[in-house]
């Protein structure tokens, strides 16, 4: 009953239409002024500001001409090692004296550089063929070392010539000497094969272990140099390791992509 007497007072009173209205209160008015500064902000930000990405992929340091595999060309059993893992070697260097059916011959290296693995050992036998040694080409004790990536088929466009990379080295504690520092020299132009990445590492795992998820892109990354480190590179610590890094050494590096627009996500 209380409620039908107050809606036919309603009905009788006036309509007051000279009272002003009241659209928002302050708190609201606060509130919109505050979202309209935001979006335009966002908006502002959208077109002069960057975001910047990066993108991981594993490789391993080496020098820029790659390695080869030495297969033995006789067959017969091993009766002398001749050169160490680790080794220089100048081309026609003896590697293995093997026992042949027509005597001794002597397994030579084809071409100068560095024996990363040796397959060999004394006793065993070998057959016309089979592999024997790995070779890392070197042009001399100053060849600098490089960085080879394996990116993802799908990411090798995103990558430009002169992008920053950090590598972080398997044998170099991280969190204590930091990231070595490069910059990338060249992409390459197609998906590498398991057996183009292990004729030019010279190894066959590594070619299974960087191809097991696709046809990777080859990105050749340059180091870049510093005298005031031992290890003869900069790092994003001061000084870096106390020590030498070798070639042959596992890493994994993030190259730094192009800086985009945040509006450049929106644009078709």
């Amino acid at each position: 009953m209380q409620f039908r007497q107050q809606a036919l007072s309603k009905l009788q009173s006036p309509e007051e239409l000279d009272l002003p209205v009241r659209f928002a209160r302050p708190q609201g008015r606060l509130v919109l002024a505050v979202t309209v500064a935001v979006m335009a902000a966002a908006c502002f930000w959208a077109v002069t500001g960057s975001v910047s990405s990066t993108l991981s992929a594993p490789g391993i340091l080496t020098h820029a001409q790659g390695s080869y595999v030495l297969q033995s060309p006789v067959a017969g059993q091993v009766t002398g090692v001749l050169a160490k893992e680790g080794q220089a070697l100048p081309a026609g260097a003896p590697l293995l004296k093997v026992r042949t059916e027509h005597g001794d011959r002597v397994v030579r290296a084809i071409a100068a550089g560095r024996l990363t693995a040796l397959r060999a050992a004394i006793g065993a036998v070998v057959a016309t063929g089979a592999d024997v040694a790995s070779v890392e080409r070197t042009g001399g004790a100053d060849d600098p070392l490089m960085a080879m990536l394996y990116v993802p088929g799908d990411g090798g466009a995103s990558v430009r010539v002169g992008a920053p990379v950090d590598l972080t080295v398997q044998s170099v504690p991280s969190g204590r000497y930091g990231v070595l520092r490069g910059r990338v020299a060249a992409v390459g132009r197609s998906a590498q094969t398991r057996e183009r990445i292990a004729a030019f590492l010279g190894d066959a795992q590594l070619g299974e272990q960087f191809s097991r998820h696709g046809r990777p892109v080859a990105v050749l990354v340059e180091l870049d140099r510093s005298a005031a480190t031992t290890s003869g590179y900069r790092w994003s610590s001061a000084q870096g390791p106390p020590y030498a890094v070798d070639s042959m050494t596992p890493a994994t590096g993030s190259v730094h992509l192009a800086d985009q627009r945040p509006l450049d996500w929106l644009l078709p």
